[in-house]
C-alpha cells in the first residue's frame, strides 16, 4: 500500500484530488470542519502529504491550526496564493499546484490549460492528476512557481473584476474590451509586484492570461467571488500606496 495522504477540505476541488490519489493507490484521510486535526495528527503523525483544499478565505485560519508534525508535508492549491501566504506561517517549502481546471457542483472538471506543480511532493500530485487525464507539468524552481502563481492571479483577478463592468464571458472580454482588460491587468500586476517584492514581465503575464482565456472561451468573467476579489485588491493597494484608478472607479460604481 502506498503512503497515506490527508486532504483538508472535501469540497469540489478536494474531491477531484482525492479521486486521483485513490486511483494511484494512496489511502486518503479526509479532514472536515468537524475533524479534530490534533487527534488525527497523533494517530497519523507522518502522512506523505497534507493537502489543503479549503477556499482562499479559509487558508490562513487553517494554516494557523495545522499540527506541528504536519507542517513539513503541506500541499497548497488556493487561488490568489503567493509565497507570502505560507511564509507568514513560517512554512518554508510546501508543495504547490496552480490549478487551471474548474470543478463545479454537479459537473465534472473542465481544463483550461495544464496546471504547474512545484515542491517536494510534486510527484504525487502530478500522478494524481495524470490518473484523471488532467494535464499538468512540474516546475523547476521557486522563481518559476512565483511567476505561475502571479500569472494565475492576473487571470483570476482581471477577468473577475472586468466582469463587474461588462459581464459576459472571457471571449467577449478579450475581443470586445481588450483595452479595459489590459488596464485592469496592469493595475493587478502593480499589486502583485508589491505583494511579491519584485518586478515581473508584464507582457509575458498578459500572454499567460490570454492563454487561459483561449483555454475556455465560454468561461464566465464574473464569479460569485468577484466583489470580494476587488475588495482585497483595493485593500492591498491601500496598504502599498498604489493609485490603481481603474480598480477604484469600478469599486465605486458596482
Amino acid at each position: 500500500m502506498k503512503e497515506p495522504v490527508v486532504v483538508i477540505g472535501i469540497g469540489e476541488m478536494g474531491g477531484v484530488f482525492t479521486r486521483g490519489l485513490l486511483r494511484c493507490g494512496h489511502p486518503v484521510y479526509p479532514v472536515t470542519r468537524q475533524t479534530d486535526m490534533a487527534a488525527m495528527a497523533h494517530v497519523l503523525p507522518e502522512p506523505y502529504l497534507v493537502l489543503l483544499a479549503v477556499g482562499e478565505n479559509d487558508l490562513h485560519s487553517t494554516l494557523a491550526k495545522i499540527p506541528a508534525n504536519w507542517r513539513n508535508h503541506l500541499g497548497l492549491l488556493q487561488n490568489e496564493l503567493l509565497p507570502r501566504d505560507w511564509q507568514a506561517h513560517a512554512i518554508k517549502t510546501p508543495t504547490v499546484v496552480s490549478v487551471w481546471f474548474e470543478k463545479k457542483k454537479g459537473q465534472d472538471f473542465k481544463v483550461l490549460v495544464p496546471s504547474p506543480i512545484y515542491g517536494p511532493r510534486a510527484v504525487v500530485l502530478e500522478a494524481a492528476l495524470n490518473a484523471l487525464d488532467i494535464p499538468c507539468w512540474e516546475l523547476q524552481n521557486q522563481q518559476q512557481l512565483e511567476f505561475e502563481l502571479v500569472r494565475k492571479n492576473v487571470y483570476i483577478l482581471t477577468t473577475n473584476i472586468a466582469g463587474l463592468v461588462v459581464g459576459g464571458n472571457v471571449d467577449d472580454l478579450w475581443h470586445k474590451h481588450e483595452a479595459l482588460a489590459r488596464e485592469i491587468a496592469n493595475e493587478v500586476i502593480d499589486i502583485q509586484e508589491w505583494l511579491t517584492g519584485r518586478k515581473h514581465d508584464r507582457e509575458k503575464l498578459i500572454e499567460g492570461m490570454v492563454e487561459g482565456i483561449k483555454g475556455d472561451l465560454e468561461h464566465k468573467c464574473m464569479g460569485r467571488s468577484a466583489s470580494g476579489r476587488l475588495a482585497r485588491a483595493i485593500s492591498h493597494a491601500d496598504e502599498a500606496g498604489l493609485a490603481v484608478p481603474k480598480l477604484r472607479e469600478i469599486n465605486q460604481k458596482k
